[in-house]
């Protein structure tokens, strides 16, 4: 919490106050509750795939095309020990050399996004690069999960359509 925030609460007789120094946007890309007008809309940690497929740096391409390809996934993201983020594997890259090491077939270094963004931001940006999925991370990189596209712009026009109906349902007759 902010340091105003806290002295306030301390004020009032509260004993156990902290303040959360990382602040509020480390405090949303957690996924952490929120509360507020801003907090039922959807976000891209929520909308997020969390069983998607992860591998490490060493491993072989081919078992790790198996498993991907067990689970329907045409993406696997490549993590440490930690889960953060390395690189990600995209259908080109799954198809390469079955023996190739994770390490030298992956794309390294891929944007990442964090878990606060509006769902609608997501599916734009998506829509814009023409990215079929997008991995979620924390502020400190690890990963929370991957969005796909497609769940992203129905997510964005079912919330655009509530949000309408919203707007009609409040204008007087």
């Amino acid at each position: 919490m902010a340091p105003r925030a806290a002295a306030r609460l301390e004020s009032l007789g509260f004993g156990e106050v902290y303040e959360y120094k990382a602040g509020k946007l480390d405090w949303l890309a957690a996924g952490l509750p929120t509360e507020g007008e801003n907090s039922g809309r959807p976000r891209a940690g929520e909308a997020s795939r969390k069983d998607v497929v992860v591998c490490g740096l060493k491993e072989r391409l081919g078992d790790v095309r198996a498993r991907a390809t067990e689970g329907g996934f045409d993406v696997v993201v490549v993590i440490d020990e930690e889960r953060v983020v390395l690189g990600l594997l995209r259908s080109k890259q799954l198809e390469m050399d079955p023996k190739l090491l994770v390490e030298q077939a992956m794309h390294p270094g891929p944007s990442t996004f964090r878990t606060y963004v509006p769902i609608k931001e997501m599916a734009d940006s998506m829509v814009e690069h023409d990215l079929d999925s997008a991995p979620i991370t924390t502020s400190d990189g690890k990963l929370v999960g991957v969005l796909f596209k497609s769940a992203a712009t129905s997510l964005a026009a079912s919330a655009a359509a509530a949000a309408r109906r919203m707007i009609t349902a409040s204008r007087p007759e």
